[in-house]
């Protein structure tokens, strides 16, 4: 009964990684209710996608909406499309943080869990850089100001392998 429940564990932690957090894999796709209208990753194929994952709760989630916003900004016009997703379960939550710290790219809200499930954040911020091919680029857990500049190189990075 013990050597099977071990089996059993270790399948488990094997099918967890077959996920986006794996960099070089297809990104799930993803259709959220959204600020105006839904989010669709499909929507945005062909733009280097910023997926970051949320919560009203989330300390270091005030300091990286800022830089997000700077972020969507300066690099808007050349393809690239910040989403946050908030992993918040009332969506009320997720406005009241938003009333407070505005976001100037697009938000959508997973209050079911599907999505989060899917690309399985390991902490409050976690981020994704997925490519314009759709592929995942980068991963990224927390948010320190200490993270801006690799953080923006990346998504240059990213930008400039899509005008290939």
């Amino acid at each position: 009964m013990r050597a099977s429940m071990i089996v059993i564990a270790f399948s488990a932690m094997l099918a967890g990684n077959v996920f986006a957090q794996e960099v070089g894999k297809a990104a799930p796709s993803f259709d959220v209710p959204g600020t105006p209208a839904n989010v669709r990753l499909a929507d945005l194929k062909g733009k280097v996608v910023y997926v970051d994952f949320w919560a009203s709760w989330c300390s270091p989630c005030k300091q990286s909406f800022p830089w997000m916003n700077d972020m969507q900004a300066k690099y808007g016009p050349r393809g690239l499309q910040i989403v946050g997703i908030t992993v918040d379960r009332k969506r009320e939550d997720a406005e009241k943080f938003l009333a407070s710290t505005p976001a100037k790219f697009m938000v959508g809200y997973d209050t079911t869990g599907k999505v989060a499930e899917a690309y399985k954040p390991k902490g409050m911020p976690t981020s994704y850089l997925i490519g314009a091919d759709g592929i995942v680029r980068a991963m990224h857990v927390g948010f320190k100001d200490s993270d801006r500049a690799a953080l923006e190189r990346e998504i240059e990075a990213a930008l400039t392998a899509a005008k290939r």
